[in-house]
């Protein structure tokens, strides 16, 4: 008997939260709606241009953030992830655990802890710049078998495909680890680029999986295919289990030869931070509970509608009763 529900492979990053004005995001010169990888001493500079003196954080990274929802709805889940011993490791560690999370990697004595500035505009856009810090380092000996072995679902993040040889390395031992003790694999893209970019690597893991999750962009691309619903078709004869969100249109599933469409719940977003990433979560744990898939998906559009409907990656309130009282 499995004690745990998902184990996320993924990595650990400290999200940064801070709101910029049009005017002020323009005179950066960043394109909006972006994510991009930066050195440690650009962050820095970020930051103090920016004005986060005491800036919102949260532990996050895509995968983590989806531990932690499942946490909040009262599942057991786990990171294995690459955290430095400095303020933000122990802060993202602590407050893991206080979720109660596992984290069974010990902080590492070298480096500095990865860290993500997320710059809201008015428009509910959000623009990410991402200094990964320890996570470039992990690496096989970060797989805590037991807890992998421990595990119904292994959830593997697309972004680790691109980190560094260690770090795709430690996504095959966890999926050998996973295919042995007969823990089921999920994997998100996690963005195009990572399909366009690192397409032999992903495509390698994802020969193990038993579910993909992916949006619009991304599973045109996995898919060669123009749009979404094309691509599922596709991708469905590749994978036992495909889900596909679209963001106002919902998700598209495929589910032991069954073609379904869950519609989104209406609202006005203020920061799409989070919206995928709470879907997955979401969505694996209803699975992991017997619902069916619809049902799943469902009850995890309607948690994905409230948190982009406020600021941050992170569902707050009373998580469990969204769950239980959705529309």
């Amino acid at each position: 008997m499995k004690s745990l529900d998902v184990c996320g492979v993924c990595n650990g990053i400290v999200d940064i939260f801070s709101d910029i004005s049009e005017g002020d995001f323009g005179g950066l010169g960043f394109e909006k709606g972006t994510m991009r990888l930066v050195q440690a001493e650009e962050q820095k500079d970020l930051l103090n241009r920016v004005g986060a003196k005491s800036p919102i954080m949260r532990s996050g990274g895509s995968v983590a953030n989806s531990m932690i929802t499942i946490a909040q709805l009262g599942g057991k889940s786990a990171v294995c992830c690459n955290l430095a011993d400095d303020e933000y490791g122990r802060f993202y560690r602590d407050e893991c655990l206080s979720l109660g999370m596992k984290v069974p990697v010990p902080l590492a004595k070298a480096g500095a802890t990865g860290t993500c500035v997320v710059l809201v505009t008015p428009d509910a856009e959000r623009t990410m710049r991402t200094a990964l810090g320890a996570s470039v380092e992990l690496a096989p000996h970060h797989i805590d078998s037991q807890v992998v072995a421990d595990s119904k679902w292994l959830f593997v993040e697309g972004y680790v495909f691109s980190n560094s040889d260690a770090g795709r390395d430690a996504i095959k031992e966890s999926v050998r680890v996973a295919k042995e003790s007969g823990t089921k694999i999920a994997i998100t893209c996690s963005d195009a680029w990572i399909v366009h970019g690192f397409g032999a690597h992903l495509n390698e893991a994802l020969e193990h999986a038993h579910l993909i999750f992916a949006n619009e962009e991304e599973s045109s691309a996995l898919a060669g295919a123009s749009d979404i619903l094309t691509a599922g078709r596709t991708l469905k004869d590749r994978f036992p289990h495909v889900v596909l969100t679209a963001g106002p249109r919902g998700a598209y599933i495929w589910w032991e030869g069954e073609e379904l469409h869950v519609p989104a719940f209406p609202c006005e977003p203020r920061d799409v931070t989070g919206a995928g990433d709470t879907f997955a979560g979401s969505f694996l744990y209803g699975i992991t509970r017997g619902l069916k898939p619809q049902d799943a998906a469902h009850r995890a559009c309607f948690l994905a509608r409230h948190v982009i409907a406020q600021v941050g990656a992170r569902l707050t309130g009373d998580v469990k009763a969204l769950w239980h009282n959705v529309g």
